[in-house]
């Protein structure tokens, strides 16, 4: 059967691409065509586009991108009319993709939606596109499910969050091998998430460098993103006791011994690898005021919305600073504070709901397609 999926962002592009090898046995002549990045590609198919080309980040610069954004979207409906796939599966990315998916059922294809957009943050009303575009959501977040068939009446699958298997099921790696690979020493090391997109890695990498000078028994090491290039951080490497590993974030999260993380995905994985961390974000000054305004949640990290506390500091805005964050840095590096937070850790995976998220949606999307 022919598969068509969009995925928008590298997140996407590493469920994506799990997803894919999960369809794939179930479907051995699984045709794939793609919008997604390099983890998909390496799975087989055809790429569309790479998802390097669709980041825009914050409501000023979707503004003044709006050109290419439905330039864009004129071309993947052509193109997916032209592939003219049995289901069309769309990776969060909501932006992109709900244009996308009012169109897609209109015309009649079948419309699949792994890994919800959250709504149930904010754009709640969007659950009326849902009713009406969707054939079938799948939910990796627990209070999804309630969020959905409680509140709402839409029926939803809860398959249990992708990156349990994506993390479990890596390689393990010698902390002595990859620091000598990476021009590392002995030290313990701090990893610095600062996220994908220049412009939040720009704010983000400023003031988590700022304290590393003051904590000379450990390294930094900041997790270069696939979207970038090495040169673009390379301005940031200038400080002293900062290192750069491109393309390495699993790797570099098993040998860290905390983190500074941009939220998002990251405090998520940076939770499932036992790291203690801060969370940390910025945005301008504009993009936050709205998003104040319109964002209904007590936390913004997902390892504290799912355990519906504060088991992780978060950074927001002005409160990221550097006296903030040496604070902050300096607690999650004490024993006990540590252990406390391993604990949180735990009963965040037992409430994530085990391994094998992309086997058990592959299987339902097959069985779905298969059956219409």
């Amino acid at each position: 059967m022919k598969y068509y999926l969009i995925a928008g962002e590298a997140s996407g592009d590493l469920h994506g691409a799990n997803l894919m090898k999960a369809l794939k046995k179930e479907d051995p002549e699984a045709d794939f065509r793609f919008w997604g990045g390099d983890l998909m590609r390496e799975v087989g198919g055809t790429e569309v586009k790479h998802y390097r080309e669709l980041a825009f980040m914050g409501f000023a610069e979707v503004v003044m991108n709006l050109r290419t954004i439905f330039k864009n979207i004129k071309f993947c409906k052509e193109d997916i009319e032209h592939f003219n796939p049995d289901v069309i599966i769309f990776i969060d990315y909501p932006g992109f993709n709900f244009r996308i998916m009012k169109w897609a059922r209109k015309k009649g294809y079948k419309t699949h939606y792994y890994i919800s957009p959250q709504i149930w943050a904010w754009k709640e009303g969007r659950i009326k596109d849902i009713k009406r575009d969707v054939d079938e959501m799948y939910v990796i977040l627990p209070f999804e499910k309630d969020f959905y068939e409680k509140k709402h009446e839409f029926p939803v699958h809860f398959v249990g969050h992708p990156l349990i298997d994506a993390i479990y099921n890596r390689p393990q790696v010698d902390p002595e091998t990859f620091k000598k690979e990476n021009g590392l020493d002995d030290r313990p090391v701090v990893a610095l998430l600062p996220g994908s997109r220049k412009q939040e890695i720009k704010k983000m990498l400023e003031i988590m460098i700022s304290v590393a000078k003051d904590f000379k028994d450990y390294q930094f090491v900041i997790a270069g993103a696939p979207s970038q290039e090495k040169s673009f951080y390379e301005s940031f490497l200038s400080t002293k006791n900062v290192h750069f590993v491109a393309n390495k974030t699993y790797d570099l999260l098993s040998i860290s011994e905390a983190a500074l993380v941009t939220s998002g995905t990251a405090t998520l994985e940076t939770a499932l690898f036992k790291v203690p961390q801060v969370v940390c974000y910025k945005g301008s000054k504009i993009s936050y005021e709205i998003a104040k305004r319109v964002i209904k949640l007590d936390y913004i990290s997902l390892v504290n919305l799912i355990l519906n506390k504060t088991a992780v500091t978060e950074l927001i805005q002005t409160d990221f600073n550097k006296k903030r964050l040496k604070e902050e840095l300096t607690k999650i590096l004490d024993p006990y504070n540590r252990a406390a937070m391993f604990l949180d850790y735990y009963d965040l995976e037992k409430a994530l709901g085990g391994r094998g998220a992309s086997e058990s949606t592959a299987k339902l999307i097959y069985s779905a397609v298969k059956r219409n």
